[in-house]
Order: C-alpha cells, then sequence, then structure tokens
C-alpha cells in the first residue's frame, strides 16, 4: 500500500516524521534511484527507498517497553562518555530502533517508555495529550502547607509560571519527608529545582507512573513489553482527560 514517504520512515523507526520531512527537503531520500520530494507517496513492498544511499528497513512491529530505569543510567540510545544507558537494560536482540520516550535525569529512577515508532514516540510526547506524570520525592526537612500550595498553585521557572501541580504530603520523619507529585508538564529537572526554590534539597526522586502505567511490581533495572491496548490509551485520550 502507497504511503507518504515520511510516515514510511517514522514507522521504519529511522527518524520522526519531522525529521524525515527535513530529509525530503534536504533531497536526501530516493525513490528506486530517483531523488524523491515532500509528498511523495511509495510502496514499501515494491519500492526501494534510500537514504543518505542506505535502504530504508522494512516496517517493524510496533514496540513499546516499560522500563524501571535505575539512578545513574542515561536516558538516551548513546552516550559519549561511556556512561551507562537505558538501552544496555535491553537485550540485544530487542534493542534495533528502540529510543526513549522523553526523558529521566541521570539521579533520578522509575518509569521511562522506550519505543521504536518515531511517529507513536511524537504523539506520545505531544503537549496536546497532556499526560499526568506521578513521582515519588522524598526532600531533606518538612515543608510547610503554605510552601506546598505554592507548587500547586505554579511557580515561576525560566521566566514563566509552572502548570498547577498535584503536590501531597505523604509521610515526614525526622530530617526528610516523602511527597508524591503529579505534573503535566516536563522541564528539565523541573522537580529538583522546584523543591530547592522553595529551601529544600531532594534525596531521592523516583517517577511510579506515567498517565495510567504504573510500573507495579516492575523490579529495578527490569522492564516490561506493554500490550496495544495499554499504550494506545495514553494517545486515545485528549488533554485534560489523561
Amino acid at each position: 500500500m502507497r504511503q507518504r514517504l515520511q510516515k514510511l520512515m517514522s514507522a521504519a523507526g529511522h527518524c520522526s516524521r519531522r525529521q524525515a520531512e527535513n530529509l525530503l527537503r534536504q533531497g536526501r531520500v530516493e525513490v528506486n534511484g530517483t531523488m524523491a520530494e515532500l509528498g511523495d507517496q511509495a510502496d514499501p513492498e515494491t519500492d526501494l527507498i534510500c537514504v543518505d544511499g542506505t535502504p530504508l528497513t522494512k516496517m517493524t512491529a510496533e514496540r513499546v517497553l516499560l522500563l524501571n530505569k535505575p539512578p545513574g543510567v542515561i536516558s538516551s540510545c548513546h552516550d559519549p562518555q561511556g556512561r551507562e544507558t537505558v538501552l544496555d537494560l535491553i537485550p540485544a536482540e530487542l534493542r534495533r530502533g528502540l529510543h526513549p520516550v522523553g526523558r529521566l535525569d541521570a539521579d533520578s529512577r522509575g518509569a521511562l517508555l522506550l519505543s521504536n515508532q518515531g511517529e507513536l514516540t511524537l504523539k506520545l510526547t505531544h503537549p496536546r495529550y497532556a499526560h499526568s506524570k506521578t513521582y515519588r520525592v522524598t526532600v531533606t526537612g518538612t515543608p510547610d502547607q503554605s510552601k506546598l500550595e505554592q507548587w500547586r498553585q505554579g511557580m515561576e521557572l525560566d521566566g514563566s509560571r509552572t502548570l498547577p501541580a498535584s503536590v501531597k504530603l505523604l509521610h515526614s520523619k525526622r530530617g526528610y519527608s516523602t511527597l508524591e507529585v503529579i505534573l503535566r508538564e516536563g522541564r528539565n529537572r523541573q522537580i529538583r529545582r522546584i523543591v530547592s526554590l522553595l529551601g529544600h534539597s531532594v534525596l531521592d526522586l523516583q517517577r511510579v507512573a506515567i498517565g495510567g502505567l504504573a510500573l507495579g511490581s516492575t523490579e529495578e533495572g527490569c522492564w516490561r513489553k506493554l500490550s496495544r491496548q495499554e499504550w494506545r490509551s495514553l494517545i486515545s485520550s485528549q488533554a485534560g482527560e489523561a
């Protein structure tokens, strides 16, 4: 079946659809030896599609994994410094085409999605779906209710106000407290920076759920394959419903 080239390239896990459009504009895609243009279509079963002279691999079955990332592991496919990445936690035979959906900073742990579909990744990370992400955060001291209310209402960060958040104090012991935080946005090191603005420090940060997908019994450093129904639930709801 003939489809737009950018869709085929994304579905093959080569790149996102937007990146595929750029490659087409740059004249780096050929179909049966002829330079392709944006808007061209092809049939992956009968046409030879090449990117920079290399044949495009056949479309692979959609694959989405839920990983419980340990601290110290990088949310990337490769690391120039040679540090362990999330792909190192996946069996070699399953790594081809996989890439992280979103990020968790190196010091944080918990739920991270991996996918082999560029288009799917774009949908999963698009702001229109506003997926909630739930965190368990251990901080120094005990933030008072006025500070927690500041966080709930939104705080200035990078020159703009953060979206309202759900913040609950789960328990407090001498010297530290554990919070449940639910966000609908993901700015760089957002939780750590807000906790610092409130006068505390993060001792541990774990993402325990993405939308309705919870880590459950998945142990740290382990993963499980999501069913189509599970990951489709993330992109079937509109903003405000996730």
